[in-house]
């Protein structure tokens, strides 16, 4: 697969862009990776929804820029009965933004709410015996034997995040999105409804009732969370010539996801500074459905991963400079403890193995739906090279183009494929979702409860649990070893390739970060 060609040759010259001006110093101007589709961030998986989340509601803890969880809304913690109660202290003022007090029967509400979504909460559920408000400030977990993980559970920044939120607004349904008009927050920003234009701006407006910690330093998601604008205004540019264009010119002041194409422009640029944020980067994967033929049939998954070749993809996203990607990965993020080359040699870009995998599955010209991204470039690049893949194999492959947000909701449908369904879409996670099985979505195999996919495979999740269990490092490596051994067996998801993507913003604010690639909009200010 060649290097994808995604802008115009007219884009070099960058034409004006049609936003408004800043309304001044004490607004900021984002451009976002993807226009939000869903506000509610326990929902869905998607991180635009995430990031959203960021600045609505805050967290219980937060995870600083050593994977350390510190205490964020808590005052702190105690821990009696060999680790299996727990019982946490709010801090004193805390307020969402109708100005109700954060009470403990709120963390309540939201954390059971979290957990039906939640990897990791979800293995928290299962220890809990009882999970109780005590007074306004104080809840208790009674677990049923102790998990080493609860506060890096509570902490975790990857989707889905523990966000706290008015008990009413938590009652609903884990399975039925919060609307727009439902969301009170609890962290640094309101959004701003009454502003709100899907497809196009978001807005958020600084809470003067936020009460950020008074102690620590800010790192991560930790920290003191110091707002110092009134006002941030997402932008949904889709056109990545004009998101060029508006960094360039200072129409934005920040573009969260620098596509490849325009890292050698605005390099140039001595007004705008580039940097790769997140030393974990990005995973990039193939998702098939386990509802719908044919990708329900695992000797046709079996083909389709020995025809990938990891090289193609990353270099379709990120050029042909090997700096910004990585190949040989596996289940877990290369780099990391529980990383290892188990396996991987299955791909290998073995079209001939793969199409007579694919023949023996008893392929017979059935239709394949490809959710293919359009505004988001590392995955138009990810969907384009898959739907030529496929093609090359020799399939019938209904490549439906349209937005994230549109994909976020179809990839949700688990109707057959002629009322709505798919079988393929692509997508990244941050390399610090999958560090290891805890957290790890795309792994799962707990069938109607996991990830869209819906995987039904019984000996991930026992491998799952016994890693829970692991006495030490080394037997965790065993068991993670095993686990890729069986995905890449049973291919509930393909792994294909780590990327590292830089962002871009002007010079003349500060303090820009995006942490495990989570644009954050404290401790930023205008220079």
């Amino acid at each position: 697969m060649k290097r994808r060609t995604f802008l115009s040759t007219a884009a070099a010259t960058l034409a004006a862009p049609s936003l408004a001006r800043a309304q001044g110093a004490r607004t900021l101007k984002f451009i976002p990776h993807a226009n939000l589709t869903v506000v509610d961030p326990v929902w869905t998986t998607a991180y635009v929804s995430r990031n959203h989340g960021f600045l609505v509601w805050d967290t219980l803890y937060g995870l600083d820029e050593q994977y350390r969880p510190q205490p964020q809304m808590v005052e702190g913690h105690t821990v009696e009965n060999d680790g299996k109660l727990w019982t946490f202290t709010l801090r004193e003022g805390l307020r969402f933004h109708d100005g109700e007090p954060v009470r403990a029967r709120d963390c309540v509400a939201s954390i059971a709410r979290w957990a039906k979504r939640d990897a990791m909460g979800a293995r928290l559920a299962a220890l809990t015996d009882e999970m109780v408000a005590i007074d306004d400030r104080q809840f208790r977990i009674r677990l049923k034997r102790p998990f080493g993980l609860m506060l890096d559970a509570l902490a975790k920044p990857p989707s889905n995040v523990c966000f706290i939120m008015p008990e009413r607004v938590a009652a609903t349904d884990a399975f039925t999105q919060i609307r727009p008009e439902q969301i009170i927050g609890s962290g640094p920003f309101t959004f701003k409804r009454d502003e709100f234009v899907a497809g196009s701006r978001v807005v958020y407006e600084r809470f003067a009732g936020y009460q950020p910690r008074a102690t620590g330093t800010t790192s991560g998601t930790a920290g003191p969370k110091v707002v110092h604008f009134d006002r941030v205004e997402w932008h949904i540019i889709p056109d990545f010539a004009t998101a060029a264009a508006a960094i360039q010119s200072g129409e934005v002041d920040w573009w969260e996801n620098l596509t490849a194409d325009h890292i050698p422009i605005l390099s140039r640029n001595r007004n705008v500074n580039i940097f790769t944020p997140d030393p974990l980067g990005s995973i990039s994967i193939l998702r098939p459905n386990f509802l719908t033929a044919p990708t329900n049939n695992k000797l046709f998954r079996q083909g389709l991963l020995r025809a990938v070749n990891q090289a193609d993809y990353m270099a379709a996203v990120m050029g042909a400079d090997p700096k910004y990607w990585r190949t040989g990965v596996g289940v877990f993020t290369p780099g990391t403890p529980l990383a290892t080359d188990v396996g991987l040699d299955l791909m290998k870009g073995d079209l001939n193995e793969a199409r007579r995998l694919i023949r023996e599955s008893g392929y017979n010209g059935e239709r394949i739906v490809l959710l293919a991204t359009t505004d988001i470039a590392s995955l138009v690049a990810l969907s384009q090279v898959t739907g030529d893949l496929l093609r090359r194999l020799g399939l019938n492959v209904d490549y439906q183009a349209m937005d994230w947000g549109t994909v976020v909701q179809r990839r949700a449908s688990r109707e057959p494929i002629d009322r709505g369904g798919w079988n393929i879409f692509c997508t990244n996670w941050a390399g610090l979702d999958h560090i290891n099985p805890a957290g790890h979505h795309a792994m799962r195999g707990s069938g109607a409860q996991a990830w869209p996919g819906w995987p039904d495979i019984p000996r991930i999740e026992e491998l799952r649990e016994a890693w829970f269990d692991a006495p030490d490092l080394e037997a965790q490596k065993r068991i993670a070893a095993e686990i890729q051994k069986v995905v890449l067996d049973e291919v509930p998801y393909i792994p294909l390739g780590q990327f590292f993507q830089p962002l871009a913003h002007r010079r003349s604010i500060t303090g820009v970060m995006q942490p495990f690639g989570i644009p954050v909009f404290w401790n930023v200010r205008r220079a």
